[in-house]
């Protein structure tokens, strides 16, 4: 399994990716490599608009048919927008991760450099697959029954 990780993104340990759009919004999701390790995902969780998150909080929620998985903020900051499409089509996430599937977008004063860039991020991808039994949040989620 070989994942797409665009260049031009920062990311997470714990596989969401965040890109700096204009006036401090930063807009987040799972990469693609969480959304292979999830499988076909049925439901999201999405946060609501105006809640105010910390790093490494979880606030968001995908299902998949084997498995449920917190979606982490990557950075300290207010959700001002949300992917509503996801409601209906949580299969956004597997079919574009990077695009129509984003999740939420946060307002934030706080700097990407504090991410990972694909390089660091892609070496934590590459563990993943080659050590299945270690893995992080998305890649070892609850079970769902």
């Amino acid at each position: 399994m070989s994942s797409i990780i665009l260049p031009e993104l920062r990311y997470a340990e714990s596989h969401e990716w965040a890109r700096a759009e204009d006036g401090g919004i930063v807009t987040v999701g799972i990469t693609d490599h969480a959304q292979h390790l999830l499988g076909d995902l049925v439901f999201v969780e999405i946060p609501e608009v105006g809640r105010v998150v910390t790093a490494a909080e979880s606030c968001a929620v995908v299902e998949s048919v084997k498995a449920a998985s917190d979606v982490y903020s990557p950075l300290d900051g207010v959700v001002v927008e949300v992917n509503e499409a996801l409601a209906d089509s949580p299969e956004l996430i597997n079919q574009d991760p990077y695009g129509e599937g984003w999740i939420f977008r946060l307002k934030t004063n706080a700097s990407l450099d504090e991410l990972l860039d694909a390089a660091a991020y892609q070496a934590i991808a590459l563990a993943d697959e080659e050590d299945e039994d270690v893995e992080g949040s998305l890649s070892n989620p609850k079970l769902v029954d």
